[in-house]
């Protein structure tokens, strides 16, 4: 199953029970996480939940292996992805794959905002199945000053008139609070859940704050004792460290919800969310795509996602959050607008959804490119004839006359086999078929090397090259030399260094450390004369000083294991560091790959299979068997630690009841999950091991005949 990086650890932690049950393993593709190609069952079969990327590498190595076949169902959560750039271009490549080399594989897409229906049937060869039911009613709401509109599609406005707020301003509350946020939500919590939905990181966090303000003190006796332990878990979980902004607003059941959390503060928020200890997130929209936190309103703070108005398909997936099956009876969702953006919202509310199309071609290193070099390297398709052919089956194919009018589709795929080919990525080659000229195609070392590390094409020569350079004199007093090597480029031109923290952070570097700075170029001078805005005549890579930058911050990380402490030495923020941390730790597995397929790089892959490791879990070494389980973040895995649970066996054994009375804020849910998950992982372990075992006293299919060799002999 391919699913968003949000949801895939929910989903194997709630299939782990059933695969004790039923007698399947869970195995999860994601970042670092991942054996190419997986282990071959041949009793238990396997699910893999996997993201897209990964999803795409695991295909490659059934394919390469012969596998393809034993793949039975794919699961597509989430299809309208496959118009979203490059992780797009990913899936379409990978459905693109399955669709060419298997007969038999089953293949499910799921979505609820897609419009252009048919051109993904005519793509993916596919019956369509609706269904306009939904389990909770839902009814959608514009508010226009502090009047309240229900949106009526047969309404000649597409909106008629619903009520006036009824709630006594003060003054002081009219200037803080001018859309009446306070008034929507208090007619909801704290009986009922409810989610605002802000432009931006910074708005969650100020009308979280703004909100409670003006709540009652009686919103402070709600479950009281569940929130002060929320308050206590997460200083727990981040050595003692706790946002301001949250220590204001958990009393009063409120939190903000944006990607500047840790994971570990995100998973405490949402649980605590789902038991109803909170009542109230705001949000960015990306909750809206992400993990399933439903509420009885969901209400939208202005038409806009960042400075972006919004778009059909993100407003859809933010109301779809309202009215929780089971427990709602009713959803309402509110979207705030000012006289301003009317039209456009009427506009809105009554348009199809957007059309889904391909990024094929337009993602153009990440896309066709990396499409034509796995097609040659798997040997799906070595000549222009044959990937010609494949290319007509693809989504791109399907929508080519929309998207690229000027070009045919066989000027296409010469054009960008030509680019591999001059980039010394493919071997162009001729071939005589029936008395006709063939153009074949083979792959190169270095092709092969960035197709199996599914290295960015636009970095694969850049990587190369810092990997040569890198061999002239790697420094191994440190990790520093090795973690700049794994620092993804990708994020290298959002850095913006903070030049006096920078200069700071040199100037406490090693004289080991200081000579990994020289080999690239960048003295502590250089970084002096930036930080006090002196002019500086040397030129020296602004992608250089930008990398070493970040490679510092991971640096700092792995040494500290404090994301805290890390995020105030450089004044980023904590969410931030740990999605470099996360990058970190898949470019690095990624590297070992392309490592792996260049003898001239063997020193590097010991060293950075040990690299990876650390990057992945960034704890102590004690705590990585408890982070092996899934849902068991750092924080987690220290209370569980120190309850002496102390390896994946003890967890295994566990029982849950017992992990409830023992760890602070862990529900029965949760406590389930953990011991099923490590089960499930020490069960897969074992018939690894047993397999192995089976293999090796398994007799050779070639070994020679003693007995016929001897009478030949004589």
């Amino acid at each position: 199953m391919f699913s968003s990086k949000e949801l895939k650890s929910y989903m194997i932690s709630g299939l782990s029970s059933f695969a004790i049950e039923l007698g399947f393993f869970v195995e999860e593709y994601a970042g670092s996480k991942g054996r190419f190609p997986p282990i071959k069952r041949r009793e238990k079969k396997s699910l893999y939940i996997a993201t897209i990327e990964k999803g795409h590498s695991l295909v490659n190595s059934l394919i390469e292996t012969g596998r393809i076949d034993g793949l039975g169902l794919v699961v597509v959560d989430e299809l309208h992805m496959i118009g979203e750039g490059s992780r797009g271009a990913i899936l379409e490549m990978t459905l693109a794959k399955i669709l060419y080399t298997s007969k038999t594989t089953q293949i499910i897409g799921m979505s609820a905002t897609l419009n252009n229906v048919e051109d993904l049937q005519q793509f993916l060869q596919a019956e369509y199945y609706t269904s306009q039911f939904r389990p909770v009613e839902l009814k959608e709401y514009l508010k226009i000053n502090d009047t309240i509109y229900e949106v009526d599609s047969k309404a000649d406005s597409g909106m008629t008139f619903s009520r006036l707020l009824n709630y006594k301003y003060s003054d002081t509350l009219k200037k803080m609070d001018p859309d009446h946020l306070v008034a929507l939500v208090t007619e909801v919590i704290p009986n009922y859940s409810c989610l605002v939905f802000c432009p931006s990181k910074k708005n969650c966090e100020n009308v979280a704050e703004m909100i409670c303000k003006f709540l009652s003190k009686e919103y402070l006796k709600q479950r009281e004792k569940e929130k002060c332990e929320l308050i206590k878990n997460l200083r727990n979980m981040s050595s003692g460290n706790l946002c301001p902004v949250l220590k204001r607003t958990i009393p009063f059941g409120v939190a903000y919800h944006h990607s500047g959390l840790t994971n570990d503060e995100r998973r405490l928020l949402e649980e605590a969310y789902s038991t109803g200890t909170l009542c109230l997130f705001t949000c960015t929209s990306t909750l809206a795509a992400g993990v399933n936190l439903p509420a009885r309103r969901v209400i939208l703070r202005a038409p806009y996602v960042a400075k972006e108005f919004l778009k059909r398909n993100q407003y859809k997936q933010m109301i779809g959050r309202a009215g929780r099956a089971g427990i709602d009876t009713i959803g309402e969702s509110i979207l705030i607008l000012q006289e301003k953006d009317k039209q456009q919202v009427l506009e809105l509310i009554s348009r199809p959804l957007e059309n889904c199309y391909s990024c094929l071609v337009q993602e153009f290193t990440k896309g066709i490119q990396t499409l034509f070099l796995s097609l040659i390297g798997l040997k799906i398709a070595t000549n222009l004839d044959d990937i010609y052919h494949f290319m007509n089956g693809t989504f791109f194919a399907v929508q080519q006359k929309t998207l690229l009018k000027e070009k045919s589709l066989w000027e296409i795929t010469v054009e960008s086999l030509g680019y591999l080919t001059e980039k010394g990525l493919l071997q162009k080659y001729t071939v005589l078929s029936e008395e006709e000229l063939q153009y074949n195609f083979r792959i190169t070392k270095l092709g092969r090397a960035s197709f199996k590390g599914t290295i960015d094409l636009a970095y694969c020569d850049i990587l190369y090259r810092d990997l040569k350079k890198g061999l002239e004199g790697l420094v191994l007093e440190s990790l520093l030399h090795l973690i700049y090597l794994t620092t993804p480029y990708d994020l290298v031109s959002q850095c913006d260094p903070d030049w006096m923290i920078y200069f700071r952070q040199f100037s406490q570097l090693s004289p080991a450390e200081q000579n990994v700075a020289a080999l690239l170029g960048v003295s502590e001078s250089f970084i002096g004369k930036k930080a006090s805005g002196q002019a500086i005549r040397k030129k020296v890579d602004k992608d250089i000083v930008n990398r070493l930058y970040l490679s510092f911050v991971l640096y700092t990380l792995l040494k500290e294991t404090n994301i805290w402490s890390v995020s105030e030495k450089f004044n980023m923020s904590r969410g931030y560091i740990q999605n470099l941390l996360t990058g970190a730790a898949s470019f690095s597995s990624c590297v070992l790959h392309f490592c792996e397929e260049l003898e001239e790089f063997w020193v590097y892959r010991a060293l950075l299979v040990e690299l990876t490791k650390k990057l992945t879990y960034c704890v102590k070494a004690e705590l990585i068997p408890l982070m092996e389980v899934t849902g068991v973040l750092e924080g987690r895995a220290k209370q569980l630690y120190n309850a002496g649970y102390k390896s994946l066996m003890h967890l295994a054994n566990a029982n849950p009841e017992v992990l409830i009375r023992t760890i602070d804020h862990l529900s029965r849910r949760q406590a389930k999950q953990i011991v099923s998950s490590a089960k499930m992982l020490l069960h897969e372990k074992a018939e690894a091991l047993q397999e192995e075992v089976e293999e090796l006293l398994r007799l050779p299919s070639d070994l020679p005949d003693v007995e016929a060799s001897s009478s030949e002999k004589a």
